[in-house]
């Protein structure tokens, strides 16, 4: 009994020193950012109206572009997009792995049992007489089964420290597939820009196969009338083939362009067909936000994964200065013996021990020195990288911000040239129907309205790519879609019915 009372002293007193927690313990990185981005050119500091009204806004920033079919499809993707499905299990991994690591806080017990029959060599000299097992018979039967437990004492946090260092990487991994999500979301709405703006130079091409069929018509009206000659006939001729030629490399990108957002939205090429293949109007370019705050680079999830990155980097410390510290473990063993059934549940069968264990490192050539070095040179090298971060992310928002600006007036000037290019192209070929200019003119003219109906089309693609490019470099969307648990197509419990009644 007094062995029992020193034992139980020393299990209390291991519990009470549990709750030492070895190891540096997380504190922010505080960077000093800017009230507002430089090139958000707001005349007056935004209201909190103004940012209310745009955290709205950018919650689905997709149905600004005023385009049903749009909208349609970010909601398919956001369902069937298996690279947001892989990370979805990504996140389960992480938490079975934390998980993992928390079940070093309960004791590890095991059950044996087994039986059969042994041999011992009686040719060895002064050979010990066994009990019940005399050395002129050597065989014996036997019978066993029991127990084996091992309970490890977390007094310096070694535990708690590796379970906070998986709970981080589990939030890392969340903030990945938020991350995987906006890039979703930004290569879908750039393909359908493109997939639009490209119909649109199809009509454009369309439209100048017509002028130059008009144009072939003329001259070779004005040569049976005597007034034309073949070489304008055969320039004409040139100009359509050219003019068609043109038009079939768009039909492969608008075919290409229909078949990656199919595999966006985790479809076969080929399926969504007849849903894209009608040219519409160009989506709306929506409004610059109402108000630009710094603060919402917060929303950024790469910004955020970093951080947590360095939050469990932290952590990784602690676990390596716990390994400086003694470990106690409480080892259990019941293992009784016997070589009848009937002899294994009578006391003289029984065997048990039931201890404290202690061991402390004392020398191993500065190996767990290094380990702390290295894990503190992994945290300095994850703070340093969200720092990076968020300086690139202020750049990204900041140079398409400028973008933003400076296309406004880049696709307003292309308009004009556009229409002025028509007008030319539409007096020149008057003129070379009254026969006051060469066919020349009326060419170069042509060439020169389908350049900047071209040029128009793709500063219109600019605009909305400067958007698309603002709202991701922003953080934006990713707060409207909630974050599901992913499911196994297997369940445990339907492989092993002792996982029901057992935590294993």
């Amino acid at each position: 009994m007094k062995g029992h009372s020193r034992l139980g002293a020393c299990l209390a007193a291991s519990l009470m020193l549990s709750a030492c927690t070895v190891g540096p313990n997380y504190q922010p990185d505080r960077m000093k950012l800017p009230a507002s981005f430089k090139e958000a050119a707001e005349e007056h500091p935004a209201t909190p109206e103004e940012i209310e009204r745009t955290n709205k806004e950018m919650t689905e920033w997709w149905a600004l572009f005023k385009d049903p079919i749009l909208t349609h499809l970010v909601q398919d993707a956001i369902k069937g997009n298996y690279d947001l499905q892989i990370a979805g299990q990504h996140i389960l991994a992480e938490r079975a792995m934390r998980d993992r690591s928390a079940s070093q806080w309960y004791p590890q017990m095991d059950a044996n049992m087994g039986g059969g029959d042994v041999r011992y060599s009686i040719n060895i000299d002064n050979w010990p007489i066994r009990p019940g097992n005399p050395s002129n018979r050597p065989g014996a039967s036997m019978l066993t089964y029991g127990a084996t437990a091992s309970w490890e004492l977390d007094m310096f946090g070694r535990i708690r420290r590796d379970v906070e260092a998986h709970e981080r990487e589990v939030e890392a991994t969340i903030e990945a597939r938020r991350a995987v999500l906006m890039g979703l979301l930004s290569e879908l709405a750039s393909d359908y820009m493109l997939l639009r703006v490209t119909q649109l130079q199809i009509g454009i091409a369309t439209d100048n196969i017509r002028v130059a069929k008009d144009a072939l018509d003329l001259s070779s009206r004005l040569y049976r009338e005597g007034v034309g000659n073949t070489l304008q006939i055969a320039q004409a001729q040139a100009e359509l083939d050219a003019q068609i030629a043109e038009r079939e490399p768009l039909r492969t990108r608008v075919s290409q362009l229909t078949h990656a957002i199919a595999v966006l939205l985790g479809k076969m090429p080929g399926e969504l067909e007849e849903q894209l293949k009608q040219p519409r109007p160009l989506p709306v370019v929506p409004e610059f936000p109402a108000a630009m705050p710094s603060i919402v680079i917060a929303n950024r999830p790469d910004i955020r994964m970093a951080e947590r990155k360095y939050a469990m980097a932290t952590a990784q410390i602690g676990v390596s200065v716990a390994n400086l510290y003694p470990h106690f473990v409480v080892p259990l063993t019941f293992n009784p013996n016997a070589s009848a059934m009937y002899q294994v549940f009578q006391v003289n069968g029984m065997s048990w021990q039931f201890l404290l264990m202690a061991s402390m490192p004392l020398m191993h050539g500065g190996k767990m020195t290094a380990e702390i070095r290295a894990a503190q040179a992994t945290a300095e090298a994850a703070r340093l990288t969200y720092r990076q971060t968020v300086l690139t992310a202020f750049k990204e928002v900041e140079d398409a911000m400028a973008a933003w600006h400076d296309d406004i007036e880049y696709a307003e000037q292309l308009h004009k040239a556009a229409e002025d290019s028509a007008t030319a192209s539409d007096r020149a070929r008057k003129l070379y129907g009254a026969g006051l200019v060469g066919f020349l003119e009326v060419l170069t003219t042509e060439r020169t309205t389908l350049k900047a109906q071209n040029m128009e089309a793709l500063a219109r693609l600019e605009r909305l790519k400067d958007a698309v490019n603002l709202y991701t470099a922003l953080g934006a969307g990713w707060k409207g879609v909630a974050l599901t648990n992913s499911t196994l197509p297997v369940s445990l419990e339907t492989q092993n019915v002792l996982a029901r009644a057992f935590k294993q």
